[in-house]
Order: C-alpha cells, then structure tokens, then sequence
C-alpha cells in the first residue's frame, strides 16, 4: 500500500512539474522584417496570441521601429543591435538588403535570444519569424526552441516563390521567351501562369533567386503560418501542406481576429470627416501603399482621368512618393472633387459607408483588407506578388478590374465609370460582399480561420 501511494505521489509530481514546465513557456518571440506591410500583420498575431495568454516579445530592427509605450504597452520590444539602417535599403535595393539584413542579423538574434532566455529563463514556447527574416532559425537551432515561419504575403505567392526556386534559371529565361509558355497555367494552380514565376520589378534576377532559395528552405521550422484563408486560397494551400510536409496554419485575415495599431506612417484623420459629407458608395479610394514611387506623368494622368469621371475621391499620396515633385496643378485638380492625405487609417476608410470602391497596388493587406469590407477593387500592381493577388481579384474572385499597360486619363475615367456607376461595378460589388460574409465567418467561432488558430495554440503549448 505504501509502495503504491509513494508510486502515486510520484506520479503526480511529475505531472505537476511537466504542467508547470508547459505553463512557463509562454512566451512568442517575433521578427518581422522592418517594413509596413510586415510589421502590421506581425503586430495584429503578436495580438491574437497576447489574448490567448501568451507573452509577446517583439525583435525590430533599428529603423520603421512600432511605437511599444502607446501601441502595445503589454508587449516587449528588443532592438536588434547590429542591425542595418535604413539608408542601406535605398543604396542597395530590395533584393540585396534582404540578403545583407539577414547576415548581418544572425549574430545579434542569436544575442537578442540569449539576453530573453538569462532574462526570463527558459520561458520561449516558439520564434516565429517573417519568411524574409530566415535567419532567425539559426538563433532557434542553437538554443533546441520550436521556431515557425509566419508569411504576410499569400499562399499563391509563396507557392510561386518556392516553384521559381527550384528552377533553372538560365533555361526558364529562355524558354520564357516563347509566348504560349508566359501564358499557360501551372499545374492544377490557376490562375498562377509561367509569366507570374519570372519576377518583375525586384531587380537582377541573381539576386532575387539567392534570396528565394533561402526563404523555401525551411530547415527546421516545424510550422507555417498564413495570413489568408482557406475560402480565398484552398488550392495553394493544399499544395502548400503537400509540398512543405509541416503544418500550415492559414488563420487569416489576422487585422479581423485582432485589431492593433501599428501603421509606421502617421494617419491623417481629417479624411473620416471628408467621407462623412459624400453620398453613400460613390467615393473611389486611392492608396497605393507605403513603398512604390510614382512619375509626374502618371500622378497626372490619374488625377485628369479622376476629375473627368465627376466622382469624389479620396487620394493617398505620401511624401516623397512622386518622382521629382508634387506638381501645383494637381491641387487645383483635386480641389473641386478630391481630397489629398500623406497616409489615412484604411480599414476605417475602407469600412466608410461613402466608399464604393478602392484603387490598389494590390499588396496583400490592402486586399484582405478591401475583401473584408466588401470594396470592390481598380488593379494597379508594380511587381509580382501584387499581380497575382490581382490576377485573383480579377479572374479568381470576380471583384475587381486591372488597368495595365501606360496609365492615360481616358482609361482612368472609364475604370471608375465602370467600378463604381455602371452595372458591372454594382455586380462586382455583390460578389465582394458575398465574399466579405466568407471571410467574416471563417474567423468566427468554428470557421477554418479560427479553428487554425485554435491548432496553432494547441501546437505552441505542447511542441
């Protein structure tokens, strides 16, 4: 009898101890990569995850840093100290940056997560880092924690970033070249054609495949984090689950699950009281994100097809984001139908009863974003990933057009005739908020959004 309680009591210690152990790793380590469109996905996780009762750590670099004391007081944010300035990513480009951000932040990681470890002892349940910050994984290597990758961008676009980094490089160039080829659709992945594999606007094509090799090299990572959902992408992420053998987490869009503010730019609200004397779906917003520069020509060819369309607009124009200079005609331009911020508060804007349709770059929060509030959408995308969310929000959704080619004031004027008075706009404008219901219900209770996350959870508490 003895034997057989010491034999209990023994057991019930060890329980103990394990859910204590299970208990004090509750922390989740963050590394985005210091860019608008990154940073605000990783806050909005960061948050989701806050509220299951995780403590959030936050590892930034030294420039675009999150505001910790006013955003998020509950969170921790660690600067990385070697890190590179942002001079470096204009003398550079995008490509080579990304390359040289990584090896010069693999050292101060693994010093960033040494410092939490002596600090908070062993209390990291997972790294969960951005696909463009791959050097995180050697940090988690080393101190034996869990690590997954968290992409901001859409299934579809990593499925093509991993497929073009298996290619031949100097084969596909040319074969490319043949124009049957750029337009045939890869296997069972419409509409992903050939053409949406050979990247455009990034650069040399050197550099964009060392770097594309690097992110589809997982190595250790044992979970892959999506933001989208299963009824805007299920094929690519069946393709996904098959190809990278780990669990894919598609728990998207993270800004409805938990709403954070964590825009970089300041937003200008004087827009929200604009909006608010403009009749009901008749006002075309204009953002074209927080990264890409526009010429003089086409800021003023967009602004003359605008005004001759006779609906208002709200346009967001960024300092600095017009190649040379702001041109004075513009703003006699705008001043009768228009209004003009440097940065506005979208999901608010987009959410605005005047708003009937938006004209995007076609960057992935800006799409969830419009889907969310059942905004048709004008495509105007500069590179690759954003002409495949177009390729989706034109040909895959039904809940957009594309303006392709030279932009001209003739073309402007029709493309938002048509989005936001004609009757293919009001058609276009069912089915976005059909798909809006979709995308709503899958991160309620029960929807595949929701229920990814729960497994995310059950996943970080028991690996």
């Amino acid at each position: 009898m003895y034997r057989l309680c010491r034999a209990v009591l023994q057991r019930v210690e060890r329980e103990k101890e394990q859910m204590e152990k299970s208990q004090a790793k509750r922390r989740i380590v963050l590394a985005p990569i210091p860019g608008q469109g990154h940073v605000t996905p990783f806050m909005q996780l960061g948050k989701s995850l806050s509220l299951k009762g995780f403590s959030i750590t936050v590892a930034q670099g030294q420039f675009n840093q999150v505001n910790p004391s006013q955003d998020f007081p509950e969170f921790q944010f660690v600067t990385l100290p070697e890190s590179l300035p942002g001079s470096e990513f204009e003398r550079l480009g995008p490509m080579k940056f990304l390359l040289k951000y990584n090896n010069t932040n693999e050292a101060s990681f693994k010093d960033c997560i040494a410092q939490l470890l002596m600090q908070h002892g062993n209390d990291i349940a997972c790294i969960i880092y951005d696909e463009f910050m791959y050097s995180c994984e050697a940090a988690a290597r080393e101190f034996k924690i869990p690590c997954a990758i968290f992409t901001t961008t859409s299934a579809i676009d990593y499925v093509s970033c991993y497929i073009f980094s298996k290619l031949n490089l100097e084969k596909f160039s040319s074969d490319i070249e043949d124009p049957e080829l750029k337009e045939k659709v890869v296997e069972n992945l419409y509409p992903l054609r050939y053409k949406h594999l050979l990247p455009t606007g990034l650069g040399p094509l050197e550099p964009v495949m060392e770097l594309r090799r690097e992110i589809v090299n997982k190595r250790t990572a044992s979970a892959f984090i999506v933001n989208t959902s299963s009824c805007l992408e299920n094929s690519s992420l069946s393709w996904l689950q098959q190809e990278l053998k780990i669990p894919v987490y598609p728990l998207g869009p993270v800004h409805i699950s938990a709403s954070a503010p964590s825009s970089l730019l300041k937003e200008d609200r004087s827009c929200i009281e604009w909006l608010n004397k403009q009749k009901p779906r008749s006002v075309i917003y204009i953002s074209m994100g927080s990264f890409y520069h526009m010429e003089t020509k086409e800021v003023l060819e967009m602004a003359w097809g605008l005004s001759n369309s006779n609906q208002p607009f709200l346009w967001v124009i960024r300092s600095g984001s017009i190649v040379n200079s702001f041109p004075d005609e513009l703003s006699k331009m705008v001043s009768e139908r228009g209004y003009i911020v440097k940065w506005a508060p979208q999901i608010e804007v987009l959410a605005h009863p005047s708003v009937g349709g938006f004209w995007s770059h076609c960057g992935w929060n800006s799409t969830l974003e419009s889907i969310a509030e059942g905004v048709p959408m004008i495509c105007r995308p500069f590179q690759d990933e954003q002409k495949l969310n177009a390729a989706y929000i034109e040909s895959v959704w039904s809940v957009g057009i594309q303006l392709e080619g030279e932009v001209e004031r003739g073309q402007v004027e029709r493309a938002v005739k048509r989005l936001i008075v004609d009757e293919e706009g009001a058609c276009m404008r069912e089915r976005a908020l059909v798909l809006k219901e979709k995308v709503k219900a899958s991160v309620r209770d029960g929807g595949s959004s929701y229920n990814a996350l729960d497994e995310l959870i059950k996943y970080l508490e028991t690996d």
